[in-house]
């Protein structure tokens, strides 16, 4: 041997110690991987053809990761490894999970082509998720832009895709019909995504409740929950339809932002031009009370 092993000079009995990590920054990480969990998971029952499991976990993945963020910000444990994370875990639930789900359950039926349209979505989520960590940096974007969102979000296009198959269980045959419709469908919803049509957040939505108002929130949600469970179906495909009617809205809201921001400085402009000028008194040279600031 010609090197002698190298051991570290070390006080006797000091051990290594890790540096502790915060519950409130903790907690929200734990949140993310159990939407990771939930993601593959659902592409396991999907692989299974247990289609409708695959759904509820696609479902309750989105569900978690509306909550991470929110529980992040309220404890105040917000932290560039957990966005990161959070931006990894939505690419698998709402990118991959969705894309295979869909060609297992019948996109598979157009061989390559449908397996291109799955490759699609999922490449369209991933270029989403990118381009929002990109925006959410910028430091010249406007306050009032965060109330948006531009190209459908990746939960809101997990949940919006599989369409298709809400309606296959509501009442649509699995027929030569179906197979086209959820094959441009896919298409769409994935240019969606990546496209620049400004969409509501909602993000700042639910951060402040009035005390008279909490009762009847509790209350909305909790029915919101058990009709999901009771008629999951029929409440994603009126949701689904229902978010892609207020598309248009986003838009109109967005465009008013922007008008307002153009017009706000010629505005200020216009009103400092107005504004009265106060010229200093006139007093005699030779005036024993003359100011001294006018001297």
């Amino acid at each position: 041997m010609i090197f002698s092993p190298f051991e570290p000079d070390r006080p006797e009995g000091r051990r290594r110690r890790f540096r502790a990590i915060p519950v409130r920054t903790l907690l929200p990480n734990v949140i993310t991987l159990l939407a990771l969990c939930a993601g593959l998971t659902a592409i396991r029952l999907a692989s299974e053809q247990k289609f409708e499991w695959a759904l509820a976990a696609v479902v309750f993945a989105a569900l978690l990761d509306g909550i991470d963020g929110r529980v992040a910000r309220m404890l105040k444990g917000t932290s560039r490894f957990g966005a990161e994370l959070d931006s990894l875990a939505d690419f698998v639930n709402f990118g991959v999970a969705p894309a295979l789900i869909l060609y297992l359950w019948g996109l598979n039926e157009f061989k390559s082509v449908g397996w291109i349209a799955a490759l699609v979505f999922a490449l369209c989520a991933a270029l989403r998720l990118a381009r929002f960590n990109v925006m959410a940096e910028d430091p010249n974007r406007p306050a009032w832009a965060g109330n948006f969102f531009l190209g459908i979000p990746a939960p809101a296009g997990a949940i919006t895709v599989l369409l298709p198959i809400y309606l296959q269980f509501l009442w649509l045959p699995h027929n030569w019909l179906v197979m086209p419709f959820a094959f441009l469908y896919t298409l769409a919803i994935a240019l969606l995504m990546i496209s620049r049509l400004p969409v509501f957040s909602g993000k700042r939505v639910g951060k402040r409740v009035p005390p008279e108002m909490v009762l009847p929130v509790f209350v909305v949600v909790v029915l919101f929950f058990a009709l999901l469970v009771s008629y999951p179906w029929e409440v994603l495909a009126i949701g689904t339809l229902a978010y892609l009617a207020c598309l248009p809205l986003g838009w109109m809201s967005y465009r008013e932002y922007e008008r307002k921001a153009a017009v706000a400085p010629v505005n200020a402009a216009a009103e400092s031009e107005r504004a009265p000028t106060l010229a200093p008194t006139s007093v005699p040279a030779d005036d024993p009370e003359r100011p001294a600031r006018l001297n």
